[in-house]
């Protein structure tokens, strides 16, 4: 029986460490990066074990390294799983992502939302497990997502609708009377007032300064509708027209100073929190990522691929951005605490310099 030689060997392992160098999923194995997890595994052959792409241990050299399209092909190489890094775990959580992304899809384009049985059994889940991951994921439950996507079609139609209680069917509503039981909380206003533009809707503001600027603060029936910084208090006026240009603006209220003074506070000290409600307005992904914010802790911070990851849509971290960028709530919804990936401040509507004084000031507190 004969044996390779030594040059052969080497010549074997310089052929598959190149083979695995040219593969694109190596750099991201090399980058820990973590959106990889559960679209490819890595199997080492000194250790025998196989692992998910962000796995925090040391990285194998290349000509000991297989890469897998699937977690069964990492199995089939006798390799067991990492236990520092879980890669089973990672094909369940990217499995319930996907889950819940098909749920999510299916309640967007089902004129009645479907039930949580239907859902729960498209999933292949039990109906309780479903409520619980999918809340998990989007921060919404599912008839909640259902409920902001219809409110969402009703918003595009009721200016083209011949009258509202059209529009309110059209939009997948069975009823136009429980339809009105919950029309301020789904819209914000009366729907009838929504179709003319929001004519009626009354939106008390005023201006004050804080040491980074002028602020202007303005409030609806049901909360704060808008926190704008800036230099010019006259632009962050036209600001708010421009947002809401049918409303009926009532400015140089004394009483409504209180409320400026306690955006202020939270501003100058952002460790007293603000007690007062907030009218949050934004379409169903916009929520769930306005929702992510609010729970970074002030003094931490988190990146736009951390946010992505935690509403559930790892790749869009694009759309992650843009809906920060939409936020109209400046510091009472943080989008300040969002960094890039490589942890330098990115853009901010109310500029950068703001931003970082935002984020010294928390990190101080």
């Amino acid at each position: 029986m004969t044996t390779m030689s030594t040059d052969i060997l080497a010549a074997i392992r310089a052929d598959a460490s190149s083979s695995v160098e040219r593969d694109p999923r190596w750099n991201r194995i090399l980058r820990r990066d973590r959106t990889a997890d559960g679209l490819f595994w890595y199997s080492v052959i000194t250790t025998g074990i196989y692992c998910r792409p962000s796995c925090p241990s040391r990285r194998p050299r290349a000509e000991n390294a297989c890469i897998h399209g699937t977690v069964d092909e990492a199995r089939a190489t006798g390799a067991r799983p990492c236990r520092r890094c879980d890669p089973d775990g990672a094909l369940a959580e990217n499995g319930h992502n996907g889950r819940v992304m098909r749920a999510c899809r299916m309640i967007e384009a089902s004129e009645t939302p479907p039930t949580l049985d239907v859902l729960a059994q498209k999933a292949g889940l039990s109906p309780t497990y479903f409520q619980r991951v999918f809340k998990r994921i989007t921060g919404l439950s599912p008839r909640q997502y259902g409920e902001a996507c219809r409110a969402e079609r009703l918003r595009g139609v009721l200016r083209s609708a011949a009258t509202v209680t059209e529009a309110i069917y059209t939009a997948g509503y069975n009823s136009s009377s429980r339809f009105y039981e919950k029309a301020d909380s789904l819209l914000g206003m009366k729907p009838g007032a929504l179709r003319g533009g929001a004519p009626a809707e009354r939106l008390r503001f005023a201006i004050g300064q804080c040491s980074l600027g002028a602020i202007l603060v303005a409030s609806g029936e049901r909360g704060i509708v808008a926190i704008l910084m800036g230099d010019d208090p006259d632009r962050l006026a036209r600001d708010l027209q421009d947002r809401f240009p049918n409303a009926e603006l009532v400015g140089a209220d004394p009483d409504y100073e209180d409320h400026v003074a306690q955006v202020v506070g939270l501003v100058e000290t952002p460790a007293v929190g603000l007690g007062l409600p907030l009218d949050i307005r934004g379409t169903a992904f916009q929520q769930r990522v306005w929702n992510a914010l609010r729970a970074i802790p002030a003094g931490q911070t988190a990146t736009y691929t951390d946010i992505a990851r935690a509403i559930g849509y790892p790749e869009s971290v694009r759309a992650v951005a843009n809906a920060c960028g939409a936020n109209a709530l400046a510091v009472a919804i943080p989008c300040h605490r969002v960094l890039r990936r490589d942890g330098t401040l990115s853009g901010y509507r109310w500029g950068v310099a703001r931003k970082k004084a935002l984020l010294e000031r928390e990190k101080d507190a």
